[in-house]
């Protein structure tokens, strides 16, 4: 971990941290936080095979079809839910992660993806943007409010059926 001064200039290099003198310099994190949380350490890209599948080619080859087989029908799965009921876009990302666990370009699909949710998440946060919410959804429920009391007025509640029958 770097450590920079708030006049941006990198120190603690080249020194142990423990007895480097109080300069002002404080951890660097890597990505988006907040204040008091800690700073975590992405894993690394790559395969996440056992070593005895890594160590035989073939093996390896054979485990990276399995993966992709069953990330594939997961993932397919997802996209059919997608109209029907069912949680597809969860069952998707299950899907993705299943890749992840193989190869380089799903885990930077899932590093993105977890960005774009943690920032929209900080950004619904916002006092602003809830306060805007709240005003806009108040607006929308007071509107669908007048229009139904305006076809009730005109309309009556009328049914589609007959009930003395």
């Amino acid at each position: 971990m770097d450590l920079q001064s708030p006049d941006g200039i990198a120190r603690g290099q080249g020194r142990d941290v423990e007895s480097a003198p109080d300069d002002g310099a404080v951890p660097v994190p890597e990505g988006p936080s907040t204040v008091g949380e800690p700073v975590k350490k992405e894993k690394p890209l790559g395969s996440r095979a056992p070593r005895f599948v890594k160590s035989s080619r073939a093996l390896h080859l054979g485990w990276q079809v399995g993966v992709f087989l069953v990330g594939l029908v997961v993932v397919v799965a997802g996209v059919i839910m997608l109209p029907l009921p069912g949680p597809g876009w969860l069952v998707i990302f299950a899907g993705m992660a299943i890749w992840g666990t193989e190869f380089v370009w799903a885990q930077l699909v899932l590093r993105w993806t977890k960005r774009k949710v943690s920032d929209f998440a900080q950004r619904a946060l916002d006092p602003r943007v809830r306060r805007r919410n709240i005003i806009l959804t108040s607006v929308g429920l007071v509107i669908c409010a007048v229009l139904l009391s305006i076809y009730l007025w005109k309309f009556g509640i009328a049914m589609p059926w007959s009930i003395d029958d």
